[in-house]
Order: C-alpha cells, then structure tokens, then sequence
C-alpha cells in the first residue's frame, strides 16, 4: 500500500487528517442515513476495512485493473496545445482510454469485487452522465449478477447513447421522473431502492460523495489514477507536476487524482465546477463559489441550498457535473486551504471541448471539458519549463448529440451532416 494512507499530513497551512471513525473529514462527511441503512453501511465498512489491507485482494484488484481496465492509462504530452497557450506544458492523464470510456470502471471493480467477497446477488448504481452506469453494467455482466442502474430522465435524454450500452450489457436502466430529473434524484431512488432490498443489494455508489465509508473507499480506489502520474510525470519529466487540475462533479476523478500529491506542497491543485451560465444567474452548479454548508444524502459538504437549508436545482451542460452537492473531502481541502476551487462556464467548456479535438484529435468528455477551460485560463501564467497534469475523466463520444443539438444539428438528419 502507498505510504499516503498515514493517519495525518503535515501541511504549512494546517494538517491533513484522515476521516475519523465517524468518516468525517474536518467538518464533513459522516453517516447521515435512516436506520434502516445502518447496518448495510456498517457490514460495508467492515468488509472494506478487512479486503483493503489484504494482500489477495489488492492483487486481484490489480489483476482486475490491468487484464480488464487495461491500465496504466498513458500519461500524454499535449505539444500542439502547450505550444498554442505558450507557458506551461500540458499533461493529459487518459482515463478516457480506460475500458468503457471513462475513470469510473476504476471504483465499478473494486466495489464489485467487495460485492462478490459479501456474496450479494444483486447490483444497483445511480449515473448521471452514463458512464458509471456503464461501468456498473459491464462489472455486473462479468460477474453474471442482476443490474439496475437508476438515471434521471433529462440525463436518459441527453446521454441516449449510454443508456442503450447499459441496456446491452443486460442492465435494467429506470428513469427518474421526481424532482429535476438528474442526478442527485437518481441517488435517492437508489437509495431508496437499497433500503428496501438490502440483504441482497450491493450499491455502487458512483462518487466520493454519499454516507461513510463511500467518500473514502471510492476515493482509495480511484487513487490508482495519481499514482500512475506521479510515477509517470518523474519519467518523462524529471520532476513532479507544478500543478494538477480536474472536473468536480462528485469528485471522484479529482480525488483520484490529487490524493497521491496532498503531501507535495509544492504542487498546486485545482477542481473545476460547473459554472452553467454563469454564477450570478443561479444556473450552475458551483458549490464551492458560495459559502452554504449542509447535509445531503448521507453527508455534510458544500451545497447550493437557500437560507432555509433547502437544496436549490443545480445546472450544468454536463449531466455528470450537475449535481447540488460535492464530495466531503473537496470541501475539506477547500476549508484548509490545500485545493482551489474554480468554475468554468458551459461556452467555456464548449470551446475547449472543440479546441482539444481540433488540435489534439483527443475528444474529450464534457465535464473533462471544464478542467481543460480552466487549463487554458492556467496554462499562460506559467512558464515553459514548469508543468500542469489535468485529468481527462472520460471520452466524448457521449456528448455527441448533446454538442450537434448546440450547433442547431440533428444527427439523424442527412442534410445536417453534409456538407
């Protein structure tokens, strides 16, 4: 196991801890669940706490990540980006070159593998931009287990294509039609779902959000992503990144990526938010640009919510980053001080969606799409001999229809593709 998984970092501005039993991280997190749920999260816990420090299961979830993800993901130099920003030069980490498409086959193996150890029959996930949902899919086929992944209805629209791989892959996809039809009601139907059924039921929970222990097992799982950087930026350049930027939706490829550098103070970090139309129309979803603090499916962390403490609808072009609340451990690296927070805005990540693919012929997810706006913002700033890592979460192949639909383009139409 890596050296990172100590019980406390010491940084300049204040010390790094781990959660504590209660899996809260400073101030947040926590397991905030009916008592029905109580028992399920407890044996969950249990069982992470026993495989994780188990050699076997490390080495079947390496095994797993290596013969079925396929990783390592290549860490890539974007020159012609670089050179076209002037200043620093531009790492990628591929995660969308992961089997499936995105970082979520990442934590979809290790919880199944978890599930498998508990014997549970049964698998259900909540997605929002599909790519959990796919991932969840895929595992559950390869372990011959039954599937319902729970997806809002706006995201059944706009994510068509990955609703129709889960359905290959013999998964149940059910529709949400309550509230705004997105992500944060996909997880109550989940948990709902769970509730109900928890004997037989192993839910996958798609980020480092949700009740204890989800933040951290999910967080330890993805973090395989900063170990393969850091080993990979000391290859290729020498020296460790100068600064390491990522999408934050949940957050769970941010995490996977910024955990391994906590130490290095040296190495500036940066989460991007969906900024939608902009903070100052309400249509966003950037939980971090307030200061509005609360408890939300099984956790406390920033949340857009009124002075009532009710969740306000969240916004975002990206249907994995439209979600009113955030990851515990985010919230915490923001409140000591370790992690900028920032936003970029839907025609942001719209331009550097298209610039990438233009100039890299790397298209990227949508939500990738916001850390590399903010790359764009970073890149100039610094200088040619220093170096920025950002995470490419996931491929856009999903977002296909989602940008042509922007562009005033139906891709079923023959007139609109000629030409």
């Amino acid at each position: 196991m890596s050296d990172k998984r100590k019980s406390q970092k010491t940084l300049d501005n204040e010390a790094y801890q781990q959660p504590d039993n209660s899996g809260h991280f400073g101030q947040f997190g926590g397991r905030y669940v009916a008592e029905t749920l109580t028992n399920a999260l407890q044996e969950l816990e249990a069982t992470y706490r026993e495989l994780w420090r188990d050699p076997q299961f490390q080495a079947d979830f390496d095994h797993d990540l290596a013969h079925f993800v396929g990783r390592p993901s290549p860490l890539y130099h974007a020159e012609r980006w670089s050179e076209k920003l002037g200043g620093a030069q531009i790492y990628l980490k591929r995660e969308d070159l992961n089997h499936t498409g995105a970082h979520k086959i990442n934590h979809a193996v290790g919880q199944a593998l978890l599930a498998k150890h508990m014997g549970k029959t049964r698998i259900i996930a909540e997605t929002g931009a599909g790519q959990h949902g796919v991932a969840t899919a895929t595992v559950a086929a390869r372990l011959g287990l039954e599937c319902v992944v729970y997806m809002g209805a706006k995201d059944v629209e706009r994510q068509a294509l990955n609703v129709y791989r889960m359905k290959l892959l013999g998964a149940t996809v059910v529709p949400v039609t309550s509230g705004s039809q997105t992500l944060k009601d996909a997880i109550n139907e989940a948990l709902r779902d769970w509730v109900a059924r928890p004997e037989e039921t192993f839910y996958i929970l798609g980020t480092v959000c949700g009740p204890h222990p989800y933040p951290e097992m999910v967080r330890d799982f993805q973090s395989i992503i900063g170990r393969e950087a850091r080993q990979q930026c000391l290859a290729m350049t020498g020296k460790l990144p100068d600064a390491l930027v990522a999408c934050v939706g949940g957050g769970s490829n941010a995490m996977g990526l910024f955990y391994e550098f906590i130490d290095d103070q040296d190495v500036k970090i940066f989460g991007v938010e969906a900024g939608g139309l902009g903070v100052e129309s309400g249509e966003h979803a950037a939980r971090m640009a307030g200061d509005r603090k609360g408890v939300f499916q099984g956790q406390r962390s920033f949340l857009m919510c009124d002075d009532d403490g009710q969740i306000t609808e969240s916004y975002s072009v990206s249907a994995g980053l439209d979600y009113p609340g955030v990851g515990p451990e985010h919230s915490y690296l923001r409140e000591i001080g370790r992690a900028e927070y920032v936003y970029a805005t839907d025609d942001e990540a719209l331009a550097a969606f298209r610039g990438l693919t233009r100039m890299e012929g790397i298209m990227p997810a949508l939500e990738s799409s916001h850390a590399l706006a903010y790359v764009e913002k970073l890149a100039p700033t610094m200088n040619k001999d220093q170096v920025i890592i950002v995470n490419l979460s996931g491929r856009g192949d999903k977002d296909i229809h989602t940008v042509a639909a922007i562009d005033g383009l139906a891709l079923n139409n023959k007139s609109d593709l000629q030409g």
